[in-house]
């Protein structure tokens, strides 16, 4: 098992991590969290050469899927960097990249009643109005677990608050920042039920959050 306490707060600076392989010889990733070596509650960002490809494979609790870097494809389509996918649990692809590609992966975390199929370019979406100066574009919810991006100004800060369910957060853009560090692109936090911290950033910065999940499965 790999940071798999979700009482504990964990931070990776994912760009400081070495490339690990993976069962396909041409995709490589860095783990983040995972139950078990192959199967399980995973978390990972992933990283496909150009012609990789993985055999059809099912979801069993489902996957979350990020596109950060270059045009990730399956038999459904292609989907270039900012997109935002969720394969319900039981379905299943077979997917490749031309190109190569960089994306978060999160695998079987979805609650099984959890059965919306999702697609959402986060280049072209709309922007919504949030707290003070933040920008929020919201990407997926279901009961407590709230997914989406949210777009810091720059010098804006928030205010100090608890975390009820715990809080995930990667950096897509510029740096994240509170009062125990600061977090450039493509870190990894997790922070547990009931945590608090006061965030702040100096210059824009874009993160994808999650809260509400934590609690229901510590």
């Amino acid at each position: 098992m790999l940071n798999m306490d979700l009482s504990q707060r964990v931070v990776i600076r994912t760009q400081q991590q070495a490339w690990l392989a993976s069962p396909s010889p041409t995709v490589f990733r860095k783990p983040l969290e995972r139950a078990a070596a192959e199967s399980g509650h995973t978390s990972s960002i992933v990283k496909y050469q150009a012609g990789a490809s993985f055999k059809r494979h099912s979801h069993p609790l489902g996957e979350e899927i990020l596109v950060l870097e270059g045009i990730f494809s399956d038999e459904d389509g292609d989907y270039p960097a900012g997109t935002y996918i969720r394969n319900p649990p039981g379905s299943s692809h077979a997917p490749f990249s031309k190109e190569g590609c960089v994306l978060l992966v999160k695998l079987n975390q979805f609650d099984k009643r959890d059965l919306q199929r999702v697609r959402i370019n986060t280049r072209t979406n709309e922007w919504r109005a949030g707290i003070g100066g933040l920008q929020v574009m919201p990407l997926h919810e279901f009961e407590h677990e709230h997914i989406a991006l949210v777009k810091w100004p720059a010098g804006e800060r928030f205010q100090a608050h608890r975390h009820f369910g715990g809080e995930e957060i990667f950096v897509l853009s510029g740096e994240f920042a509170d009062e125990h560090g600061a977090y450039p692109q493509y870190t990894w936090l997790r922070s547990p039920h009931n945590s608090e911290h006061f965030p702040f950033v100096i210059q824009e910065t874009i993160i994808y959050v999650k809260t509400g999940h934590l609690y229901l499965k510590g």
